[in-house]
């Protein structure tokens, strides 16, 4: 059942870059508030485009490295007990199956969501990014209450 969650987190991310893909032009941000762009790019990098991979061997680097964190995860879900770190390992799963996808399909990861401030801007992520941030933030959440 926790599955479930990564598959919804999957599908969300992949239905928000198809339309993404579909209505946006690359590298033409579109304004939707003084603070927030739509901005369609493609990182073939790793987080905020760190370890960019241009050849074919990079590219395959990352798709194996990343698989191999999925399988890590789902070991993790299954000995996890604290349900809330299930969930949050499985919303990181689903994150990570999404940009895997995308490497396999385009060889980098669909970006579009653009926050700024002024001419400051926070890298472009999409929602399998903001679900594996997420996940994090709450396994770290709670780590800090288990100290307590």
């Amino acid at each position: 059942m926790i599955y479930l969650i990564s598959l919804f987190i999957f599908v969300l991310d992949f239905i928000s870059k198809w339309i993404a893909t579909t209505y946006l032009v690359a590298h033409e941000p579109i304004k939707v508030l003084p603070i927030f762009n739509f901005y369609l790019t493609y990182n073939s990098g790793v987080s905020f485009s760190m370890l960019t991979a241009h050849s074919e061997l990079g590219i395959m680097l990352l798709i194996g490295l990343a698989l191999a964190i999925c399988l890590g995860i789902i070991y993790m879900i299954r000995q996890e007990r604290d349900h809330l770190v299930r969930i949050a390992l499985a919303m990181i799963l689903g994150g990570a199956l999404g940009n895997v996808f995308d490497r396999l399909r385009y060889g980098a990861v669909i970006d579009f969501l653009d926050f700024y401030w002024q001419k400051y801007h926070f890298p472009a992520f999409n929602i399998a990014d903001s679900a594996i941030c997420i996940g994090a933030g709450l396994i770290l959440l709670q780590i800090l209450r288990r100290k307590k």
